[in-house]
């Protein structure tokens, strides 16, 4: 199913950390997992899914994605430490599935 969802990429542990937007998580994960994207993900090997938010609308993803842009690297690294302790890749590349441990903002159950 297609939602609105930030997320947080990561090299590894504590390496470096990308933040992106998208409407379909699944596809989008998978995009990254085969480098299908030119640029910073793919030049700096930045592969697993640490962090993720389901947002109600793509506009409140989209404002999410540009505060947490705005956010210093040890603020990104405590919200992936709060949600994700041990830094478990959340994307699963052989299935596509994507592990539960993220949070769903503004979104009715």
């Amino acid at each position: 199913m297609k939602r609105a969802a930030v997320y947080i990429l990561a090299s590894k542990r504590n390496g470096t950390v990308y933040v992106g937007v998208t409407s379909d998580l699944h596809h989008r994960m998978a995009e990254h997992d085969q480098g299908l994207f030119d640029g910073f993900t793919k030049r700096y090997g930045i592969k697993m899914l640490v962090y993720y938010e389901m947002h109600a609308t793509m506009d409140d993803a989209i404002r999410r994605e540009k505060q947490l842009k705005k956010w210093n690297r040890a603020w990104k690294l405590r919200l992936i430490e709060q949600m994700n302790p041990e830094w478990e890749n959340l994307f699963n590349s052989e299935t596509g599935e994507i592990a539960f441990g993220s949070r769903d903002v503004g979104v009715d159950r």
